[in-house]
This record gives structure tokens, C-alpha cells and sequence, in this order.
């Protein structure tokens, strides 16, 4: 674990205290494990506490509200990728915090006041991150323009009239936004961009190097790839600096730990699940949170002089491992493959059981690019790569539309389970 300051232990024990006095579900808990919070001294100690899942959130949710409905600010939802979305509460405080926490994020990735962000994700929908970012970029005193997603038009358009910066983007709508400039003549490669802050979606290896996905953005258009890491659960972000090695914790907001199938924290470097603390959080606290997202973690000193913790990409969620014809994979390692391939830029993984209840897997493609040879490319790469040779299935491309981009989704429906 990272290095521990007064400070911080500080907040520890004051969300200890405010648990006991404040949230049903924590009173509970510690009741029932007999647990003394008088003697969790240290982030170690953290371990005498059972870890909080997201089938006790989804259980007990209102059991986690620490304050009067009557104090809510804001009320978001996480984006239910693996199960029904899980109401937050937030709080006048708890939105002045995630205001601190993106502001200090985006000048972490270089940001200053002198940028303007171009934010082409949604802030309605109940999405926490969308008001993150245009909080934060507020408080840090840079400019906005809100497009939302999609609409290619729209977001050239806005770059043109505006001259922003930053993008704020899910990466794999850039190869679209590239090749919309391309069919329509605009000079995508000059223009007021420099960076891309990239949300949703890895952009690099467990070794920092960029994935295809990445690769196929800056072998197109010249800007600088930042990748985040965050979640409705933490009310924080892992953001990159410049050295593109990790994204950073801060520290005064989370108490982070990264454990093993056995719970142990492990060493620098290593894979592990990420588990949180929330720190200063008001309405919906939540104490040693299993995320289920699989990372590798950094103890060591950055390039950039931060002594922060940082995280690299995630490598997956633990419920979303696949075994598939012996081998183990995560939809990264299945995407990161298609991503190589010049010719698609829209595609569905969908998972299935066969008849002996094992993990069965089929890329779902738009039907203009069906042919016999292209069906032998895919498969010798995914052979090459990844050692097995999942199924296609082609549809429509309008219809492929309508299953990736579902209107009540904040974000591509890149994997489903059938």
C-alpha cells in the first residue's frame, strides 16, 4: 500500500466514526464481525473489516445513505455494465469534492486555464463522470464546449468554431471522427487539438505501450493519448500525467488497496483487484469496495516526481473472465485484435454457454465487409494472437448500430452475454 500520513489516517478515522454513527449498513457489519474501530490504527488494520461488494450495494442500497434524502444534491447511477445500475447520492459536498478531484485529474494530464475541453460524453443520462468533467474543468478555470457523444458533424463543427484543445472522448469513437474528416475533406491534422483525454476504455498494454486501439489513433493524427480510471463507486479518478506510466491516486480521497485471490495486498508492479476507501465523502460513503477491476499497481516513485500510487490499465474484471477452449481471457485481449484491423471500425462481442456450459464466444461484424478471405484473416490473427479462433456473425451494419450504440446506454455495448 502507499505511504501513510497523519492527514490521511486522520480522514480514516473520521469515516470510521462517521460510518458507525451514520450508515445502517457499516452499523451492521461491524455489529455483526464484532469489530472495534477504535482499534483500526493503520491502513493495515483496514484488513479486520470484510470487503464491501456490489451485491451489498445492490442489496442494501439505501442502507449505505449517510445523510437525510432531504440533503441529496444530485442523484447518478452507475452505468450497470454487469448488473442493474446501483443508485449514489451525492451531496453539496460530495459534488464540490468530485469538482476537486477532476480539476486537480486534468491538470495532472497537463491541463491548464488555458485550455479548452471539448466534452463529448454525456452528462445526462444519471452519468456521475459527465459532471465530473465539466466540473472540474469549471473549477480549474479552463473553458468547455459540451457536444455530448457522437455526431460527427457536430464535433467537427465545434473544433472549427471553438479552437478547443482537449478532447474528452470513449477512444474508439476517434478512428470514426478521423475518417468522417477524411470523407468530408477537413484538415483533421491541423487543427487546435493537442491532446485526448480517453475514458471508458484502456488505450495501452499492462507495459504502457499503446494497444491497437491507441496505435491506430496517433499513426493518424498527431495528439497526445491520456488514459483515466475511475468509477460512481470511488467519486475519483487514476489519471495519467505526461509520463504516460499509470494513472495517479490522490491520496487525501482514497485509501487504495490492490489484493490478491486471497485478500493479501501485493507488491509493486504486480496484478491485483482494486479495492477502495472513500475518502471525505458525505452521502454514500463506501469502506474496502471490491471494484472487481484487475490492475497492476505502482508504489514507485514517478517519472514526473510524484510519490503517488498509480495504477495501470485495467486488464479486466474479474466477472468477465472468459475460458474459452482452455485458454483464459479477458474482452480487452478480444477487442485489442479486431482494433488491428484497418477495415473494422464497428463490431459486438457477444458471450455464450455451448451445451456443456462453457464459454463461447462470436464477433459480430457489419455485413459490407463479408467475404471468405476476410473471414480467414480474422481468424489467423486471433490464432496468432490469442490462440484460439472465436465464430463471426455478420448483420447489418444499421442493425450492428442499434445493438452498439443502445439509446439508454451511456457507453458502446461493446460485450454482451447471451
Amino acid at each position: 500500500m502507499e505511504k501513510v500520513t497523519e492527514t490521511q489516517l486522520n480522514k480514516l478515522q473520521r469515516l470510521l466514526n462517521y460510518l458507525k454513527d451514520h450508515s445502517k449498513f457499516y452499523q451492521r457489519l461491524f455489529s455483526e464481525n464484532n469489530i472495534d474501530i477504535n482499534l483500526i490504527t493503520s491502513f493495515e488494520d483496514l484488513a479486520q473489516i470484510p470487503f464491501t461488494t456490489k451485491d451489498d450495494l445492490a442489496n442494501f442500497n439505501d442502507d449505505f445513505l449517510c445523510v437525510d434524502k432531504k440533503q441529496v444534491a444530485d442523484f447518478v447511477t452507475t452505468s450497470g455494465t454487469l448488473s442493474d445500475p446501483i443508485t449514489f447520492y451525492l451531496t453539496a459536498k460530495d459534488i464540490d469534492r468530485l469538482a476537486d478531484n477532476e480539476a486537480r485529474a486534468l491538470k495532472c494530464a497537463g491541463g491548464s486555464t488555458e485550455d479548452i475541453y471539448q466534452l463529448m460524453t454525456t452528462i445526462d443520462k444519471r452519468f456521475m463522470a459527465g459532471l465530473a468533467y465539466q466540473l472540474g474543468i469549471s473549477k480549474m478555470g479552463a473553458g468547455i464546449v459540451r457536444t455530448g457523444p457522437g455526431a460527427p458533424f457536430l464535433q467537427w463543427e465545434s473544433i472549427q468554431r471553438f479552437s478547443p484543445t482537449i478532447l474528452i472522448a470513449i477512444p474508439s469513437f476517434i478512428p470514426k471522427l478521423i475518417e468522417f474528416a477524411k470523407a468530408h475533406n477537413i484538415d483533421y491534422k491541423n487543427t487546435s487539438i493537442k491532446s485526448i483525454i480517453c475514458i471508458g476504455e484502456p488505450i495501452r498494454n499492462q507495459d504502457f505501450n499503446l494497444n491497437e486501439l491507441g496505435k491506430r489513433i496517433v499513426s493518424q493524427w498527431d495528439v497526445n493519448l491520456y488514459s483515466t480510471y475511475a468509477s460512481t463507486e470511488m467519486g475519483a479518478a487514476f489519471t495519467e500525467c505526461t509520463e504516460g506510466t499509470g494513472g495517479h491516486l490522490n491520496p487525501d480521497l482514497l485509501v487504495l488497496e490492490v489484493v490478491d485471490e486471497n485478500g493479501k495486498v501485493v507488491e509493486n508492479g504486480a496484478l491485483g483487484e482494486v479495492i477502495v476507501t472513500t475518502l471525505g465523502v458525505e452521502g454514500m460513503p463506501v469502506l474496502r469496495y471490491r471494484t472487481g477491476d484487475l490492475c497492476h499497481v505502482y508504489y514507485d516513485k514517478c517519472g514526473c516526481g510524484r510519490s503517488t500510487t498509480r495504477l495501470g490499465p485495467v486488464m479486466g474484471r474479474k466477472q468477465q473472465m472468459i475460458k474459452f477452449k482452455g485458454t483464459t481471457l479477458f474482452p480487452p485481449a478480444i477487442f485489442d485484435v479486431l482494433d488491428m484491423m484497418s477495415e473494422i471500425d464497428l463490431y459486438q462481442v457477444e458471450i455464450s454457454k455451448n451445451e456443456f456450459g462453457n464459454d463461447h464466444i462470436t464477433i459480430v461484424l457489419p455485413n459490407n465487409i463479408d467475404n471468405t478471405a476476410f473471414d480467414q484473416k480474422i481468424k489467423s490473427l486471433y490464432k496468432s494472437k490469442l490462440r484460439v479462433t472465436p465464430d463471426i456473425r455478420y448483420i447489418t451494419e444499421e442493425a450492428l448500430n442499434k445493438q452498439v450504440f443502445k439509446q439508454e446506454k451511456r457507453k458502446p455495448e461493446k460485450l454482451v452475454y447471451v
